[in-house]
Formats: structure tokens, C-alpha cells, sequence
């Protein structure tokens, strides 16, 4: 809570990803990437772990920020995905040769080039927060609603569209399954939210038809019923991707649907038996199939670690198994965290931190899945 906290720029409200840069996701790789910027995704995922852990003046802040962000959206209608703390939208990449790097991890950046990325599920993660603050925070505004009725409109507009994913790949761009879910997420809080509050919305019956377009477009492109699991991609049928443990985390799907339930046994298996976990710690996607147009390797991805904790302990309500293994999962973690209780972005399989630190987003997803184990399920709706 207080790495958190500190990881706040107090005038702003923005929420920086991480306080460092340049730290690789594999000693000696080319992994290594500028993080003090507040990323939409990250940030909207703060904001809840602060609203959870009782952090109201931050969570406010934050939004202030962003109400600020979306007064200011680009000609087309669309939110940039990052901001620097200050709120200005061109983060320039530039590498720095002279600089040897982290125990020569090559080559060093400053600024981040997915500042221009096209990536959809943001206004899914943002919408959820706003939903989110109405419910136990603030009751939104009239003008902040006018907002999420623009936002939904520009998702009801251009879900279809191909982005670069949840985790910035740097190659072609796709249909990936986790920003098709995030839209849907953000049809349905923007429906929700007008319900709720009873707001104007002419455009229901449209967003309607589409939360239930998107939703039965994952579940057949998205969906692979030969391997039986869900995708990373529509490109990419037999690519699995550990994001999509975020399924029942967002309501789109129960944690014991079957189709669920067998895409996260397949995350359970070892990497050499077509699965992401290696020891209990869960991997993004194989780097090794994948073509994300950045090469090299990279260490677990602790986040998603979490996220397969708190997708364990949901489906755990009806079945003690999978309860036991995020228990045992959950306490292998607790292991890992350094002397003054910070993660970092990856783990290594030795134990070594990976990656920028400490990093928010393993925080949020620690918080999220210790609440869960005190109380499966007690994300709301």
C-alpha cells in the first residue's frame, strides 16, 4: 500500500508504472524499458487497489487526473495510452549508446515509443474505474458521464479495429483477445453506470448490440475447441497468454466455465507441456513461438502470477483443489518479496528480481488476489 502511495506524483494525481527505468527483464537482454510514466492501464488498475485498501484522497486525485486526460482527447476521439505525470502526451524513446546498462543489459532508453501505440482494452480498465468510483467513492458527475458516453461510443466505434495488445508487442499488430474483452468490459460499465444513475443514454440499444456482439465474437474467434482455451489472438489460435486470466476477474466469464477453467489448466502446465508456469511462477506468453518484434527472453511475469491466484481462488469456492494451489501459490510469493516488501515487474526462476522496480502493476494484482483469499469473489459487480 505504501509502495503505492509513494508511486503517486501528489500534484498531479498521475501514478507512475515504476519509479526506474533501463532494469532488464533479462540480465544482459534487450528488454529494458522507461516506466516513470503513468500508463492509462496501470493506473486505472491502481485506483482500485487504493479504493480496496482505503486510500480515498489518492484514488481522487488519480481521477481528477484523468478526468483532465479525457477533457483533452486526441481529434479522433481517442485517449493516448500513457502521459507523463505532468499530462503531456509525446514521450520520445531515445536510446543511450554511452551508457553500458544494468550489468551490461543493452541498450538503455529513456522514453517510451508505445506512447502512440494503438491499444483498445484501456477504456475498458479506465470505464471499470470510473464504475468503480461511483459505487464506493464519489457519485460521478453529469460532465464526468458525459465522458464515459463519449468513451463508450469511441469503444462501440472501433472494437474492431486490430491494436498492439496489453503487452505492447513491437510487431504487427492484431485481434487480441484480452482488448476485446476490455472493450466489452467497457460497453457494459458504461450500460451499468447509466442504469445505476439513471443517466441520459440514447445510444443504449446500440451499446447493448454491441456488448453483445464483442462478447460472442471472443467466444467463438477467441476460443480454440481443439486445444480447448482461448487464445492470445483471432491471428493466433494456438497461442496461449496468461492476460486472459483477467476473464473472470472482470465478470466476463464465470471462474468455473469450462472454457475458462480449461484455458487456465493449460496456463497450469509446465512450459514444456504447452503451458506458462514453471515452478508456480507464471510466464506472459513463449517468447520462443511468439513474434513480438522485440526478441530475447524474459523472467515469470509476477502480475499474472497473482492473477492466476485470484482466478484460483474464485474457482476454489466450488472446488478446495484449486483453493489448496493458490494457497500454495500465494505463500510461495509471499517468499519472494524483498526485505521491505516490494516486488519487481519479473522473477527469475533462481528468485532474482527482473525488470523495473518496484512496479505497480505486481502491487495492484498482490492486493487483489491477498482480498480474494480473505474473501473469494468480493470484487463486486
Amino acid at each position: 500500500a505504501l509502495a503505492l502511495k509513494l508511486m503517486t506524483y501528489e500534484p498531479t494525481g498521475a501514478v507512475v508504472a515504476s519509479p526506474t527505468f533501463g532494469l532488464p527483464e533479462a540480465i544482459g537482454g534487450t528488454r529494458n524499458w522507461d516506466y516513470r510514466y503513468t500508463w492509462v492501464r496501470d493506473s486505472a488498475f491502481t485506483f482500485y487497489a487504493l479504493m480496496r485498501i482505503g486510500l480515498t484522497e489518492e484514488a481522487k486525485s488519480y481521477m481528477e487526473f484523468m478526468y483532465k486526460r479525457c477533457q483533452d482527447l486526441n481529434e479522433d476521439g481517442s485517449l493516448n495510452i500513457m502521459y507523463s505525470i505532468d499530462g503531456d502526451k509525446e514521450l520520445p524513446e531515445i536510446e543511450l549508446n554511452h551508457l553500458e546498462g544494468y550489468r551490461g543489459s543493452r541498450p538503455v532508453r529513456i522514453g517510451n515509443s508505445a506512447h502512440n501505440h494503438i491499444q483498445l482494452d484501456i477504456y475498458g480498465e479506465l470505464l471499470d474505474a470510473i464504475y468503480l468510483y461511483n459505487k464506493y467513492g464519489n457519485p460521478v458527475s453529469y460532465d464526468m458521464w458525459c465522458i464515459v458516453s463519449r468513451l463508450t461510443n469511441y469503444v462501440v466505434n472501433n472494437w474492431r479495429r486490430v491494436d498492439m495488445g496489453i503487452w505492447e508487442i513491437r510487431g504487427k499488430q492484431q485481434h487480441f483477445t484480452f482488448s476485446k474483452i476490455m472493450c466489452w468490459v467497457a460497453v457494459d460499465r458504461g450500460l451499468r453506470l447509466s442504469e445505476k444513475r439513471m443517466f441520459p443514454c440514447p445510444d443504449r440499444n446500440k451499446w447493448l448490440e454491441t456488448r453483445n456482439e464483442i462478447y460472442e465474437e471472443v467466444m467463438t474467434r477467441a476460443w480454440n475447441p481443439e486445444l480447448r482455451m482461448f487464445s492470445q489472438s483471432y491471428e493466433s489460435p494456438s497461442v496461449l497468454d496468461s492476460s486472459l486470466l483477467i476473464m473472470p476477474l472482470v465478470f466476463f466469464i464465470s471462474p468455473t466455465d469450462p472454457r475458462f477453467l480449461d484455458t487456465m489448466n493449460r496456463i497450469l502446465r509446465s512450459p514444456g507441456k504447452g503451458g506458462l508456469t514453471a515452478n508456480n511462477f507464471v510466464y506472459r506468453y513463449n517468447t520462443l513461438v511468439v513474434e513480438d518484434g522485440i526478441g530475447g527472453q524474459e523472467g515469470s511475469f509476477s502480475m499474472c502470477t497473482f492473477w492466476l491466484i485470484e482466478a484460483l481462488t474464485r474457482a476454489g469456492r466450488f472446488d478446495k483443489d484449486k483453493l489448496g494451489r493458490a494457497e500454495v501459490i500465494f505463500e510461495k510469493m509471499i517468499g519472494f518479496v524483498n526485505h521491505l516488501g516490494l516486488y519487481s515487474e519479473e522473477i527469475a526462476q533462481s528468485g532474482e528480481f527482473l525488470g523495473n522496480f518496484p512496479q505497480a502493476f505486481t502491487h495492484i494484482a498482490f492486493i487483489s488476489g491477498k482480498s480474494d483469499r480473505v474473501q473469494p469473489g468480493s470484487c463486486s459487480e
